[in-house]
Order: C-alpha cells, then sequence, then structure tokens
C-alpha cells in the first residue's frame, strides 16, 4: 500500500513540476513617445519581457531599470510590463537605459537604449549689487537649478552699443557658477546675462540665455583737466607751467599724476589739483599725460606742447683729430646764425665733465693725457647746449721693439714650435707689429704694447733669423727690432755603446768604451751606467762632439757585469744605447802561477807512483826468472804493443818513443811448504815492458802549456 502511495505521489509531483515550467524569449525597453525628447516635456521608459509558460501560472517579475549603469526605477509586479514615468525631462535624463527583469530564479536583461532629451533648462542670473562706483566690481550668480554636473557656465557683459564681453567657469560637481566683472572707465549702464552647456554625444547641448540685469555705474570722480600756460606753444627759455585737476565725490584715496613719456613729472595725493612749472626747453616738446586714481577706477587726459627752438645746438671744431704729442691743438666753439651766447669748453669724464675755458677758442699743446673727447656749451636766456663730442687722440711714438723668445732662451728644439713676443715700451696704442722670418712676412697684429707669433714650421736647415716691426698713428713712422737668431737643437737619436776590448777582459788590464750618437745638437751628456747601479753613473761627460770615449784602468773580478750608456741634450730627452756585457777574465801570469802550484805536485805524485810501479815490477820479475830457468827464455814468445806518446802536463824519465809493451804468459811453480812434490799450474801475468828504440833514446823534462782560457 505505501509503494502504491509512493507512485502516486511521484506522478502528482511530476504533473505539479511540468506545470510551473516557464522561460524568456526577449526582454526589451522603450521609450515613450520616442527616444528623443524634448527638454521640459514627460518620458516613459516601459521594461518589457516576454515570457512562454507551460501552463496559465501566476508568476511574479522583479523589474530593475538602470541609466548609464545606475539604478533609477525598481518594481515588483505579476504583469509583463514595468514602467518608469518622468513628469518632466530634462537634459540630465539624457543617458543609456537597460532593465532586468528577474522571475522564478531567471534573470534576463534588456539591450541599451540611448535616450536624448533635447535643450537644457534656463538658467538664473543675479547680481549682487544693482548700483557700483567705477574701480568697483560687479559679482553675479548663475544658476541651472534643474541640471546636474558638470556644466559649463558662460557670463556676459554688454556695454551700450558695444560687443559683449565674456568669460565661462567649467563646474564638475555644482548646478552654479559665481563670477566677477571689473567696472571700469567710461561704463555707464551695464547688462549681463548667462547661459550654461554641458556635454552630450561628442557634442554641446546649449541652454537658453538667462533673464537680463542691469547695473547701474557712477562716477567718483570726473575726468581731469590738463592745462598749460601761458600756451600749448611757447619758446625755449620760457617758463611753462602745468595744472591738472578734477571733481571727485569723496577725497580719500585720491591721486593725480602728470607724466610724460612714461616718467612721471609730479603726483599729489589726496587734492583736487596738481601743479607743475619748468623753464621750457627743446625736450620739453611732447605729449602730456594728467592721470586720477581711485582704488581701481582711473580717469586720463592728455595734451600736447610744442616749443620752438631758441638757437639752436653748438658745434665742436678741432684743428685735427690725430696728432703727435707735443703739437698745438685748437678747438672751435660756434652757433650758426647766432652769436650772442655764453660759451665753455669742456672735457668729457665719467666722474663729471672737466671744465677748461669759459671761450668760444682754445688752443693748447697736447700731450698723450690729451687724448678724450671735448665739448662745448652755449647758454642763451638760461638754456644751455651742449654740442656733439669731439674725439681727439694724441699719439707718443713707438719705441723700438725688442723681439725674445717667451720661454727665455733664443732656442728651440726641432719639431717643437717656436713663440715669439714683440715687445714696445713705448707709444700710444692702438700698435701694429710686423713679425718676419728671413725677409717673409709672417704675421700682423694690431694691439696695445705687445704681440705674439707662433712659429710651427721650424726646420733643421731653414730660416732661423727673426725680426718684428712696430708702428702706431705716429708721424715717425716704423721701428725695426734687431735681428733675432734661433738655435735649433737637433735631439738626441740611436746612442750606442761599445768597448775593446770586446766580451772578455784580462784582470788587470784596461778597457776603454766608447760611446756615440748618430744625431744631436752639442754639447752632448754622455753617461756609462753599470745595471747593478743605475742611480750613480760610472762615467759622465759634458762633450761637443757626437762620441765619448771613457779608459777604465786596472779591471777586476767586480767589474764583470752588463752596462749601457745614456745621451742627452738641451732638447731635455735621453737617449739609452742596448746594453754590452763585460766578462773579466784571468791574466797569463795569474794562470801560470795557478799551473806552478797545481801541476807541479801532481807530477811528483806520478813521478813517485812510477817508481813504485817499476820497483814492484822488478820485484816480481826476479823470483819467476829463477823458477823458470832456461824455459822461460826459450819458451817466452813476446807480442809488441806500441804506444804513441803523447803529450801531457807531465813527463818524466827516459824518453821511448817506439816502446813496446809486451804481455808474456810464464809458468811458476809453486814449492809445497811441506816440501811436497812440485805442483805445476798455469798462472798469466802481465807485465808492461817498455822496449826503446835503439835510434833514439833521450831523457825528456815535464812540459806545461798555456792558453788564454786555461785555468
Amino acid at each position: 500500500m505505501y509503494l502504491a502511495l509512493l507512485v502516486i505521489f511521484l506522478q502528482c509531483s511530476e504533473l505539479y513540476t511540468q506545470e510551473k515550467v516557464f522561460t524568456f524569449n526577449t526582454v526589451e525597453i522603450q521609450v515613450q513617445p520616442s527616444v528623443k525628447v524634448k527638454n521640459g516635456d514627460p518620458m516613459s521608459v516601459v521594461c518589457h519581457a516576454d515570457i512562454s509558460k507551460s501552463t496559465n501560472f501566476q508568476l511574479e517579475h522583479n523589474f530593475t531599470i538602470f541609466k548609464d549603469g545606475k539604478l533609477v526605477f525598481t518594481t515588483v509586479s505579476d504583469k509583463e510590463d514595468a514602467r518608469y514615468e518622468v513628469s518632466v525631462a530634462r537634459s540630465s535624463d539624457t543617458g543609456d537605459y537597460k532593465c532586468t527583469v528577474e522571475a522564478g530564479g531567471k534573470t534576463r536583461t534588456s539591450d541599451s537604449l540611448h535616450v536624448w532629451v533635447q535643450g537644457m533648462t534656463k538658467p538664473i542670473l543675479t547680481a549682487e549689487k544693482k548700483e557700483v562706483l567705477e574701480g568697483e566690481v560687479v559679482k553675479l550668480r548663475c544658476d541651472l537649478p534643474e541640471e546636474a554636473p558638470p556644466l559649463y557656465f558662460f557670463f556676459q557683459k554688454t556695454k551700450m552699443n558695444s560687443t559683449p564681453q565674456q568669460k565661462y567657469v567649467f563646474e564638475a560637481h555644482r548646478n552654479f557658477s559665481v563670477m566677477e566683472f571689473a567696472v571700469e572707465e567710461g561704463d555707464n549702464i551695464l547688462q549681463f546675462d548667462c547661459f550654461g552647456k554641458r556635454y552630450v554625444q561628442l557634442g554641446f547641448e546649449t541652454s537658453e540665455h538667462s533673464n537680463k540685469t542691469l547695473v547701474t555705474v557712477r562716477e567718483p570722480f570726473i575726468k581731469p583737466t590738463l592745462s598749460v600756460k601761458p600756451s600749448s606753444n611757447i619758446t625755449e627759455g620760457d617758463r611753462i607751467q602745468f595744472e591738472c585737476s578734477t571733481v571727485v565725490a569723496r577725497m580719500r584715496d585720491i591721486e593725480i599724476i602728470l607724466q610724460k613719456n612714461k616718467t612721471i613729472l609730479n603726483s599729489v595725493r589726496e587734492e583736487k589739483v596738481l601743479k607743475y612749472s619748468t623753464v621750457a626747453t627743446l625736450e620739453d616738446a611732447g605729449e602730456y599725460l594728467c592721470k586720477v586714481e581711485q582704488g581701481r577706477a582711473s580717469k586720463t587726459t592728455k595734451l600736447n606742447v610744442h616749443v620752438s627752438e631758441l638757437f639752436p645746438k653748438p658745434i665742436l671744431v678741432a684743428s685735427m683729430n690725430k696728432l703727435d704729442e707735443n703739437k698745438e691743438l685748437t678747438l672751435s666753439c660756434s652757433i650758426s646764425g647766432f652769436r650772442k651766447a655764453n660759451f665753455s669748453i669742456l672735457r668729457k669724464n665719467s666722474n663729471g665733465d672737466i671744465w677748461l675755458r669759459n671761450s668760444r677758442n682754445l688752443t693748447m699743446r697736447v700731450n698723450v693725457n690729451d687724448t678724450g673727447s671735448y665739448i662745448c656749451k652755449a647758454e642763451v636766456k638760461g638754456i644751455v647746449k651742449e654740442s656733439k663730442p669731439v674725439r681727439i687722440n694724441v699719439y707718443a711714438p713707438v719705441s723700438k721693439p725688442t723681439l725674445s723668445v717667451v720661454s727665455g732662451l733664443p732656442q728651440v728644439v726641432l719639431g717643437k714650435p717656436l713663440r715669439l713676443i714683440c715687445r714696445s715700451a713705448t707709444g700710444t696704442p692702438p700698435i701694429t707689429f710686423t713679425f718676419y722670418k728671413g725677409n717673409e712676412i709672417k704675421k700682423t697684429v694690431i694691439n696695445d704694447t705687445y704681440a705674439t707669433f707662433l712659429d710651427e714650421n721650424i726646420r733643421q736647415n731653414g730660416k732661423r733669423g727673426y725680426k718684428c716691426d712696430a708702428r702706431n698713428n705716429h708721424s715717425s713712422g716704423v721701428k725695426t727690432s734687431n735681428i733675432l737668431n734661433i738655435t735649433v737643437i737637433v735631439p738626441i737619436r740611436n746612442a750606442s755603446l761599445g768597448s775593446i776590448p770586446y766580451g772578455e777582459v784580462e784582470d788587470g788590464s784596461e778597457t776603454a768604451f766608447l760611446c756615440s750618437v748618430n744625431e744631436g745638437s752639442w754639447p752632448i751628456l754622455f753617461r756609462i751606467f753599470k745595471k747593478t747601479d743605475d742611480k750613480v753613473p760610472l762615467f759622465e761627460k759634458y762633450e761637443y762632439a757626437d762620441r765619448v770615449m771613457w779608459r777604465k784602468e786596472g779591471m777586476s773580478r767586480q767589474d764583470t757585469g752588463t752596462y749601457y750608456c745614456i745621451a742627452s741634450n738641451q732638447a731635455n730627452v735621453s737617449v739609452k744605447s742596448h746594453p754590452i756585457t763585460i766578462n773579466v777574465i784571468l791574466a797569463s801570469w795569474q794562470k801560470g802561477i795557478i799551473a806552478a802550484f797545481v801541476l807541479i805536485p801532481i807530477a811528483g805524485a806520478v813521478i813517485a807512483t812510477s817508481w813504485w810501479f817499476l820497483w814492484k815490477k822488478k820485484k816480481v820479475k826476479g823470483p819467476s826468472m829463477e823458477m823458470s830457468g832456461s824455459a822461460l827464455a826459450a819458451n817466452s814468445t813476446s807480442e809488441k804493443l806500441t804506444r804513441q806518446h803523447n803529450d801531457g802536463d807531465y813527463y818524466s824519465g827516459p824518453d821511448l818513443e817506439s816502446a813496446e809493451v809486451e804481455y808474456t804468459e810464464v809458468e811458476v811453480s809453486t814449492l809445497d811448504p811441506h816440501r811436497a812434490p812440485v805442483q805445476k799450474g798455469t798462472e798469466t801475468v802481465y807485465s808492461e815492458i817498455r822496449k826503446a828504440n835503439n835510434d833514439s833514446v833521450e831523457n825528456r823534462h815535464s812540459i806545461i802549456r798555456g792558453h788564454p782560457d786555461a785555468t
């Protein structure tokens, strides 16, 4: 029974499950009346879900509507539609809309739909004051209460019959902005308005202009008046007087300024009138400006003044502009077409002009200290005018120049540059110096007291005579230096060292060392060193030649070693030779003494050994001959060995040049000590027998042969 109930329950569950099956076909979003909505009109955003069901059953839907990713509306309904109503659409409602529907654990989202609300609300403009003074500011506020930032605010200031002056402000987080406009001179009734802009779809949406606001401007003072007395056309020497005045509402902070060409001549504060007077000159002609300032307000008045010339500037004339010292100079001052004036002649100086004479003319004998600029001044009716300066140059003659080498000595190393200096002790600059090599001009320099010349083309056999000229504007002409002869120092090249004898030297003998160079200017310093002591030379000498010889007497074994030489001259370049090796050996007499002390004992020992050997041989031969008897004489056979005589260190005894050595086999009978029968046996005895030739028998003494190499 339970099994049957379970089967029925499962079937019922399956039927119930099949009745609740549904699926989303589509989810769509729409805007009514259209996706383009006029600002201020109503707008409806509709989200629709198209769903298929297995049976007709109730299903709750969760609707969510987003604008630009932000939630703007949500509702729960058993219907398949949801409506988001916007009663008054604003530009802030522009954006991308989409909706999401969730039901029975399933969710579906619509595509995105862009809605554009065209137009913006009209902004509201307010002014802080309706009446201001010149120099003050007008503070304005523009509001877009129905719009959402970011917004651009544009403000406009309009004068009567003029183009509006515009300013703008970007507001990222506010829907209003504040702006200030300065009230300038001449502003009377000002009109202000504003409008807004916002960025929409790669473009700008612009609002209507706001209400127009009028601001009245009052003058804090009137435009100043500027007058000149006696008139605007005057003559040099006349006194001219300026007067600048204004009418002001309040005196505090009022200032009046008189200026000409940006130069302020006079000013007063908290007064209504400014006065300024001076004696007119030609420089006083031009445009004058009177300016009244109070706070930011400013008003100006201009006036042109013409000044007629009373007399022209004087002219200074010199008898000559360049002259020798101790010559006479005359300066004359004059005014074209005008003679009644007070003249004075002066010399210009940085610390103030130096007065020379109150006169039209000046004659003086000049020296070099009179070089400078001179002027003359003329005065008529208190008007002083100055001439253009005249330059006077007084010249002292140049002295005979001296030519020398900058380094000091009149010499140069071959291959190195030569720097010369030509100098004149006296003479008014500028001085023109000319350098010569031989008779060829090498360089011309204009300087004050000296000039230098660099000759980089120094040759061993080239011209070595130099001179220079000096001249200035003095009439004495050119002065020439003495000829300077330069010594060209040739550096040392290829030093070599040799010796006589070379290689081996007998102890106690003399050795000659020869150090020479292939090339080099004299004198040459020659130094000979031994390698074991490189710091101190064994020999040192200056020589006016390309070689030097050093004789060293009494060479000893301590002088064995390696030698080299170094040569140098005034070129300050040292050249080192290749080394040579000297070996000190024993002298011949030293070898003889050594031979005497060494060979004589050896010869004695040899003689003693020979004597003992012969004595031993005789002792052996005696018994043998007695025992063998005639048998030895009959049966002996001799073999001769010829021994050639060799020269040796020693020799003693008869000279047996053809002696032969015979080796004889002898039978020796040995006697039994107990008188037993004689036992016969054969014993070989080798004996050296010297056999002399019959025709050449003589004695020789021992001989010692010496050689330079023997020891």
